[in-house]
C-alpha cells in the first residue's frame, strides 16, 4: 500500500487497498444487497400506502353577509378561494382533536395500529401513530395537503376524504353553537318587540273606534267648522263640533304619543327583522367551506419503504465502513511488521 509523506492515503493507494481487497468487497456488498432486500419485505417492514387530498378553503363563512346583507360592504365573493389567514385557521381546524377523535372511533385506530387496551401510554401511542402517519400542510399556492399513509390502500383513500368532510362539519358545528344562540338572542328581541306594536296598533284601532283617526288634521277641520256653526248661531252644530273636540281633548294626547311611537318602533322592527333573517340563515343553513381540488383515491403502489433507496443507503454506509476497517487492518499490519525491524 501507497501512503503519502503525511501518512494520508492517496487516491492511488486507495484504489490499491480495493483492488487488493476486491473479493472480500465484493462478498460484504453483495451480502448487503441480500440482506437489504430480505429485511425490506413485507415480513419485518409493513408496507405502507399513500393518498392525498387537496383543498382551499373559502374566503368567508357567514352565508348571511355574503347572501342577504345590503349592508355589509365586502370585495370579498363567495365564490373566492381564501388567503392565509383562511388557509392557517383550516389547518389549525384539520389537526385538532374534535376531527382526530373522529377519525380513531370510526376507523378503530387503535386496533387497526395494534394498540392493546392494556397498554402503557395508549393515548400518547396513539396520537404518535396518528401524527406520523396523517398529516397537513400547506402548498406554494395557499392550498392544504391532506396526506394519509397506511397499510391498507383503500382506508388511506377513505381516511383522507373523510378528514376533508369532518372539516365542514366540524366548522358548520363550531359556527352553529355562536349561530344558534345569536339567533335566539334576535328572535326573543324580534318577537318581544313585534308584540309590542302589535298591541299598540291595537291601541290605535280602540281610539279610532272613539273617533280619533288623525289628531291634528281632524282637530284643524272641527275648529274651522265651529266657527262657522257659532257665526250661524246654530247651536244644535255648535254642540255637536264641541262633543268632537271633547273627544279629541281627551283621547287626542294619548292617540299622538302612540302613533309616533308606532312609527318608531316599526323602524326599529324592520331592521330587527333584517337581523332576524339573516341570523335565521347562519343557524339554520350550512355552505361549504372548502374547495375540493383533488379527492383521495387508493394507491396501486406502496409508498413505503422505498426498497431501492434503503438498499442504495445501505451500500454507501457499508462501503464507506469496509474502506474504514480496511484502512486500519492495512495500517495495523504495516506497524506490526515494522515493530520486529526495530527491535
Amino acid at each position: 500500500m501507497h501512503n503519502t509523506k503525511t501518512g494520508d492515503i492517496d487516491t492511488k493507494s486507495l484504489l490499491h487497498l480495493m483492488q487488493h481487497y476486491k473479493k472480500p468487497l465484493l462478498i460484504i456488498l453483495a451480502a448487503t444487497i441480500v440482506l437489504s432486500y430480505i429485511f425490506t419485505l413485507p415480513f419485518f417492514i409493513t408496507p405502507l400506502y399513500k393518498s392525498t387530498v387537496v383543498l382551499y378553503p373559502t374566503s368567508s363563512n357567514s352565508i348571511s353577509k355574503l347572501l342577504l346583507s345590503t349592508t355589509f360592504n365586502s370585495t370579498k365573493d363567495i365564490l373566492e378561494f381564501g388567503e392565509d389567514e383562511q388557509t392557517e385557521r383550516m389547518l389549525q381546524i384539520l389537526s385538532s382533536n374534535k376531527i382526530r377523535d373522529r377519525i380513531v372511533e370510526k376507523y378503530d385506530l387503535f386496533n387497526h395500529y395494534n394498540i392493546s387496551e392494556n397498554s402503557n401510554f395508549r393515548l400518547t401511542r396513539l396520537f404518535r401513530e396518528y401524527e406520523s402517519k396523517i398529516r397537513f400542510r400547506r402548498t406554494e399556492y395557499m392550498a392544504v395537503k391532506i396526506s394519509v399513509l397506511d397499510k391498507d390502500a383503500q382506508m388511506a383513500a377513505d381516511i383522507a376524504n373523510d378528514i376533508a368532510e369532518m372539516f365542514d362539519s366540524t366548522m358548520n358545528t363550531m359556527q352553529k353553537d355562536v349561530a344558534r344562540r345569536a339567533f335566539q338572542i334576535v328572535e326573543n328581541e324580534y318577537l318581544k318587540l313585534r308584540q309590542e306594536v302589535s298591541a299598540m296598533e291595537d291601541s290605535l284601532n280602540v281610539l279610532r273606534r272613539k273617533g280619533v283617526h288623525d289628531y291634528e288634521s281632524q282637530a284643524e277641520m272641527i275648529n274651522q267648522q265651529l266657527a262657522i256653526e257659532l257665526a250661524r248661531g246654530n247651536k244644535e252644530g255648535v254642540k255637536r263640533l264641541q262633543d268632537q273636540l271633547d273627544i279629541l281633548a281627551k283621547y287626542g294626547g294619548p292617540y299622538v304619543s302612540i302613533r309616533d311611537m308606532l312609527e318608531h318602533e316599526r323602524k326599529q322592527l324592520s331592521q330587527l327583522k333584517a337581523k332576524y333573517e339573516e341570523a335565521k340563515v347562519d343557524a339554520t343553513e350550512n355552505l361549504p367551506h372548502k374547495f375540493v381540488v383533488t379527492n383521495a383515491y387508493p394507491a396501486e403502489r406502496k409508498s413505503q419503504p422505498i426498497r431501492w433507496l434503503i438498499t442504495a443507503i445501505a451500500l454507501f454506509s457499508t462501503f464507506f465502513m469496509s474502506i474504514l476497517v480496511l484502512i486500519f487492518i492495512d495500517r495495523f499490519s504495516l506497524n506490526v511488521k515494522k515493530k520486529p525491524q526495530s527491535d
